[in-house]
């Protein structure tokens, strides 16, 4: 079992970038695939991004591309997402996620794929 801690959450001007980090415990966060997904008021939770085990495989939402980037650190255990160009549309609350099965693109922005999620970060864009 992996637990997943979300932080870098906040408000920021349209626009502007925010860094949102995920720390999972355990000696196993190689082992996982990760995604991003994020729920605003009164939505269903969506896809926003995922990286495989190796740091390949990386997938975006297209609402995101070209202005996220997913990455991961081994080392912290960590797994990022920079956001850049933010939109109002941006605000929700964000949740990491890890996926402990078989990585696959085409089944990467499923919340069905994901058995571990952290307990989300508010991000509130401004116009």
């Amino acid at each position: 079992q992996v637990q997943l801690i979300e932080s870098g959450g906040g408000l920021v001007q349209a626009g502007g970038s925010l860094r949102l980090s995920c720390a999972a415990s355990g000696r196993t966060f190689g082992t996982y695939a990760m995604g991003w997904f994020r729920q605003a008021p009164g939505k269903e939770r969506e896809f926003v991004g995922s990286i495989a085990r190796n740091g390949g495989f990386i997938v975006y939402a297209d609402s995101v591309k070209g202005r996220f980037t997913i990455s991961r650190d081994y080392g912290k255990n960590t797994v990022y997402l920079q956001m850049n160009s933010m939109k109002s549309e941006d605000t929700a609350v964000y949740y990491c996620a890890a996926n402990p099965g078989l990585y696959s693109t085409s089944r990467a922005t499923m919340r069905s794929e994901y058995k571990y999620w952290g307990q989300g970060t508010q991000v509130t864009v401004s116009s």
